[in-house]
């Protein structure tokens, strides 16, 4: 038996390409109501530590079997298991942890982390698969919250609650409960009316408009890769994919509408980039417009510095004149001064000959008046 790769790929090929086909399935798990047209998002996984518990050593690892979705306001962690490897509950503690914190809300020293519901989805399971995953959060005052959900058993499900509750996406995987009789080769009529089955069920969702014509095509490749994955080339593979519709040929015809949906896409493609150019250049004539205004505005602004600048030069000019209007004044003051000072001196002089004459007088006899 091969690796079960093929079945990670199925899987990846359906969370990648038709998510909206997990509604059925979410609404099934959670007991929920969702709309099968309700707008559905994908998150980004970013990467999950693994742990090798041979090796005691982690690295960083995307897994291609599990993903993370939301719904209105709802998210949810779907992993998809062949079996239990025993380290499943740290992985959902690790992914429920990368969900809360896209999902987070938070202020200055408040953070709120809204954990997802989750679902592990056993393709084959044993006695010892737990029917239930449980993560305990243990908080250091020693509060405990545990968070149990309900394992997914595909071999429980019968194809007519499949067929009833539209569960899409559990379609391709149908046959790998049938593993020991494909490999074998023995006792598989059963499968092959089951298949059929299945495949009658898929015909008629499309003729109900329940999946399009794509998701037919897809759900039914992705089939017959899980059931030649199982048979892998044995003597009734060919039986298995015919109970499937058999082998789908590529035709022309098939080519050309591929091709027409890429131009299709190329032309919607060419009007965005039409609408963003023309916007764009509305944008650029406005910023264009502007930078006018701002041109004429720098002109205005610097005549009026160039008139300021020829006032304060005339200003300059007036404050020169004055300063030497004053200097000539202290100039002429100092020239007063100076001759009053000789006008003081000259009459000191005269006031000391008057004196003179004076005692002159006296002493001769001569009366003064």
């Amino acid at each position: 038996m091969k690796k079960t790769k093929d079945y990670d790929n199925t899987f990846k090929t359906l969370k990648l390409r038709h998510k909206r086909l997990f509604i059925s399935c979410i609404n099934e798990a959670f007991n929920k109501d969702y709309p099968l047209n309700a707008d559905i998002e994908v998150l980004p996984s970013e990467g999950f530590i693994v742990n090798n518990l041979d090796s005691n050593e982690e690295k960083l690892e995307e897994r291609d079997n599990d993903f993370i979705i939301r719904i209105d306001k709802d998210y949810y962690l779907i992993e998809c298991q062949s079996y239990d490897d025993g380290d499943m509950a740290l992985r959902i503690a690790e992914y429920s942890f990368l969900a809360a914190r896209q999902n987070a809300v938070w202020d200055q020293g408040h953070a709120v982390m809204s954990f997802p519901h989750y679902s592990v989805i056993y393709l084959k399971s044993s006695k010892k698969t737990p029917k239930t995953t449980t993560v305990s959060y243990v908080f250091p005052d020693g509060q405990r919250v545990d968070h149990t959900e309900n394992n997914i058993f595909l071999e429980n499900i019968t194809k007519e609650e499949i067929v009833e509750k539209k569960l899409f996406v559990y379609v391709p995987f149908y046959i790998i409960r049938y593993e020991k009789e494909l490999t074998s080769e023995k006792n598989y009529e059963k499968v092959l009316k089951d298949l059929e089955f299945l495949y009658e069920a898929m015909l008629q969702w499309k003729k109900d408009r329940e999946i399009t014509d794509v998701e037919l095509a897809d759900l039914s490749s992705c089939m017959r890769v899980v059931a030649r994955h199982i048979t892998d080339g044995n003597d009734i593979e060919d039986k298995v994919v015919k109970a499937m519709g058999g082998e789908i040929i590529e035709l022309p015809s098939d080519r050309l509408r591929e091709a027409e949906e890429k131009i299709e896409k190329l032309n919607t493609v060419a009007e965005e980039a039409e609408e963003k150019i023309e916007k764009l250049n509305t944008e650029a004539k406005e910023a264009e417009e502007k930078i006018a205004k701002l041109n004429t505005a720098m002109k205005e602004a610097e005549a009026r510095v160039e008139e300021v600048a020829a006032r304060a030069d005339e200003a300059d000019a007036r404050a020169d004149e004055a300063v030497a209007r004053a200097e000539e004044a202290d100039a002429r003051a100092e020239e007063a001064d100076a001759r009053a000072d000789e006008a003081v001196a000259r009459a000191e002089e005269a006031n000391a000959r008057a004196e003179r004459y004076m005692k002159i007088l006296i002493e001769n006899g001569i009366k003064v008046p």
